[in-house]
């Protein structure tokens, strides 16, 4: 891990549990494996605070523990990673898939579970169903049922998967690990435990005590049955996801709509039978990809041919052809995609940076490999002088590198070829630890804005407030413009700009986890199809 790496996490811990949680957090992230005794010495914070941190990291998967490398009878080692911590960044994205894909009930669902780290099948429904009664029409409530359905759903499709029981775990907290089980590894990993859950979801001091009584017996019979099975977000599920978006979205910019939905039915034919680390998905015959299709589309079976031989032909290789078997067997190339995603985004950068004729030399020497200066101005169609002046900015920030072939062994400039080149893996990885630095001056940056104008956040938050208690208790409209009035028309001003200020960040920062999240999938892919 990097630098760059471990200040962003240690803002995100900061912003999300606390400045001693971000210490003992950070302090492992630098130090590897450690025991309990060296965190408290080394941190300087008290026993109690250090277990307490400690839990919350488990909970949340932040912190894997094991018996220490002395040997059995040695004390437990705590250590941590920046992968875990890294998917904070992402929690708005699966909350948002959630809801898409499940609507508000799996919205909540997956937000619970992110907030908390792990919970009962039993106990996520019963808070997410008091939660969606909170915001209902007085005398409408939601079932259990309801919320115990989307729940189901969410499981079936693999976005939420069981906790594993640690081997000679003592305590409910010990019953997590940071390591996403997979269902090789731990069979009952997306079982679903019979139970049935009956009621419905409650208001916040609005039901009579009788039923207070009977609806938390019930409960306590419902959570005997799923007693010690925890449930957590399968964040691999989402990146798939995410992943197959990413390629489907680039085939409809690229393509058009139709041929976008032909390869959205091949991912969604695959999702099954193709591991995570797989290069390509399992190969499919054009006779199923024709079965599968949406019957809205109502594609001819000779058109469905053309638009398969079109994504073959296209330069990005988003799908391949691998063998001529019914009708043809067709794969999605997933490496190759996530590929030239990655070189799509790397091009879009240098533009940004240097202009467009600094990205049509980028762009030639990903193509051509290897050039020299000539002929990089031949190709680029640049004059000389201002060919070398982009080539040498490009090679100063990294981007570029030259490459050294002599003739002679002394290494004589005048008997030597320079050659420019571009490589795309260390290039990505750079660029990858530039969005971790962006990510993390714009928290600071949001953070700074917050504290600057934190006495009128507080100011609007209490006026917020009263208005609300006073509109539910069915206040005058005078005391209620009474009370907006206590913001001056300046301070409103003021208040209206800093939150236009802190959404922009906001936006900044999930649209910059975006590019992450397209790099890290690259340098991943890359990493696994070269093992």
């Amino acid at each position: 891990m990097t630098a760059q790496e471990v200040r962003l996490c240690g803002l995100l811990l900061h912003e999300h549990f606390g400045e001693v949680v971000e210490k003992v957090g950070t302090h492992l992230l630098r130090s590897g494996a450690q025991n309990l005794r060296t965190i408290i010495h080394e941190t300087g914070l008290s026993v109690d605070l250090v277990k307490k941190s400690l839990m919350v990291l488990v909970q949340h998967g932040a912190c894997l523990f094991s018996s220490g490398r002395k040997g059995p009878g040695s004390p437990t080692e705590y250590r941590s990673g920046c992968d875990r911590i890294l998917r904070i960044l992402r929690y708005p994205r699966y909350i948002y898939t959630a809801k898409t894909l499940y609507g508000d009930t799996g919205e909540l669902v997956v937000e619970e579970l992110l907030q908390r780290g792990h919970m009962t099948m039993s106990g996520t429904v019963k808070t997410v169903a008091d939660r969606l009664t909170q915001n209902m029409e007085e005398g409408r409530s939601m079932d259990y049922s309801e919320v115990s359905s989307a729940f189901s759903k969410l499981v079936e499709t693999h976005f939420l998967q069981r906790c594993p029981k640690l081997a000679g775990a003592g305590t409910a907290d010990s019953t997590t690990s940071a390591i996403p089980p997979t269902p090789e590894s731990f069979p009952d990993c997306y079982k679903v435990p019979h139970m049935t859950l009956v009621g419905r979801g409650k208001r916040q001091l609005a039901a009579e005590d009788g039923e207070d009584q009977r609806n938390a017996k019930r409960q306590k019979m419902d959570s005997e049955v799923d007693e010690g099975i925890y449930w957590q977000v399968n964040f691999e599920r989402f990146h798939l996801h995410f992943r197959d978006q990413a390629i489907i979205s680039a085939v409809a910019n690229k393509l058009d709509q139709t041929s976008s939905e032909i390869v959205r039915t091949m991912l969604r034919m695959s999702e099954v039978t193709t591991s995570p680390a797989a290069t390509c998905t399992k190969p499919l015959s054009a006779n199923e990809i024709f079965r599968s299709l949406p019957a809205s589309y109502n594609i001819p079976r000779p058109i469905l041919d053309q638009y398969l031989t079109l994504l073959v032909d296209d330069p990005m290789e988003f799908v391949g052809k691998a063998g001529e078997s019914g009708g043809g067997m067709y794969v999605v190339n997933l490496h190759r995609a996530l590929a030239n995603l990655a070189r799509a985004t790397l091009e879009s950068v240098v533009q940004e940076r240097f202009g467009s004729r600094s990205a049509r030399i980028f762009r030639l020497l990903l193509r051509k490999r290897h050039l020299e200066q000539k002929q990089v101005e031949d190709f680029a169609m640049i004059p000389a002088k201002e060919a070398k002046d982009m080539l040498y900015t490009l090679l100063s920030q990294n981007l570029v590198q030259l490459q050294e072939i002599p003739k002679t062994p002394d290494y004589a400039p005048s008997r030597t070829f320079y050659l420019y080149t571009v490589n795309q893996l260390p290039t990505a990885r750079m660029l990858l630890q530039n969005c971790y630095k962006t990510v993390a001056n714009l928290i600071e940056r949001r953070l700074f804005e917050s504290k600057e104008s934190k006495r009128l956040l507080e100011k609007s938050q209490r006026i917020e407030a009263i208005l609300a208690s006073l509109q539910a208790s069915g206040a005058e409209p005078e005391q209620l413009t009474e009370v907006e009035e206590m913001i001056t028309a300046p301070e409103k001003q003021q208040l209206d700009a800093l939150k236009l200020h802190i959404n922009k960040l906001d936006s900044a920062e999930n649209q910059v986890d975006e590019t992450i999240f397209l790099l890290e999938s690259y340098v991943n892919s890359t990493a696994t199809s070269t093992v």
